[in-house]
C-alpha cells in the first residue's frame, strides 16, 4: 500500500518516534529502510512532489527528503543526496505561509532543511525563522549550525562520507570536545 503524507505525520510525531528524533539507534534507522525506503525513493524521483500542495503535505515530503535519509543512510553520501529537494519543498511552503498553519514541532522540522543547509543565507534564514517563531531550543542548535558554516563554510562532519578531504583546522576541531558530530 502507497504511503500518504498523513502516515508520515502520523508516525514521525508519534510519542514513539519522538525520543528517537536526534538520538537514534541502529534498529530504528534499520525500521526507517524497511518501512520508507521506497517512499524515500519515490520522493527523490519527484513522484511525490503533489504533496507539495498542502501544509502537511509539504512538511511530510521535507521529513521524508531531510530525515530519513540521515537516518536510513547513515555515514553515507546517500544521506545528504535528497537534501536540496528538502530545502525546495520547506522554502515553497514558507513562502506560501504554510508554517503558520503547522504546530511548533511541524514548523521546527520544516524549518530544519535551512539548518542543514551549508550556504550561509540558509543559515541565517534558519535562525530568523526560529527565533521569530519562538522556537528556543532549535534556535539555540540553529546558532549553533550558523556559527560551524560561518567558521568553515560547511560541515566537517561530513566530509568523510562526501569524500571531502578535512582541512586542518577541521581535524582539529573534529578532535576536540566542541565538534558536532550530526
Amino acid at each position: 500500500m502507497p504511503v500518504c503524507p498523513e502516515e508520515i505525520v502520523e508516525f514521525w510525531f508519534s510519542g514513539e518516534v519522538r525520543p528517537r528524533w536526534f538520538r537514534s539507534t541502529p534498529e530504528f534507522d534499520a525500521e526507517l529502510r524497511e518501512r520508507f525506503l521506497a517512499a524515500w525513493q519515490a520522493a527523490a524521483r519527484g513522484e511525490l512532489d503533489r504533496w507539495r500542495d498542502t501544509p502537511e503535505g509539504a512538511l511530510a515530503l521535507v521529513i521524508v527528503l531531510d530525515q530519513f535519509p540521515l537516518n536510513m543512510f547513515r555515514g553515507q553520501a546517500r544521506s545528504f543526496a535528497t537534501e536540496v529537494r528538502s530545502r525546495e519543498v520547506a522554502a515553497a511552503a514558507i513562502d506560501r505561509g504554510w508554517d503558520r498553519k503547522l504546530d511548533d514541532g511541524g514548523k521546527a522540522f520544516l524549518y530544519l532543511p535551512l539548518m542543514h543547509s551549508e550556504a550561509l543565507a540558509d543559515q541565517d534564514r534558519s535562525v530568523q525563522l526560529y527565533r521569530d517563531a519562538g522556537l528556543v531550543d532549535s534556535l539555540r542548535w540553529a546558532e549553533h549550525h550558523r556559527g560551524i558554516i560561518r567558521r568553515f563554510g560547511r560541515f566537517p562532519h561530513r566530509n568523510e562520507a562526501l569524500g571531502r578531504e578535512s582541512t586542518p583546522e577541521e581535524i582539529l576541531w573534529l578532535a576536540s570536545k566542541e565538534a558536532f558530530r550530526g
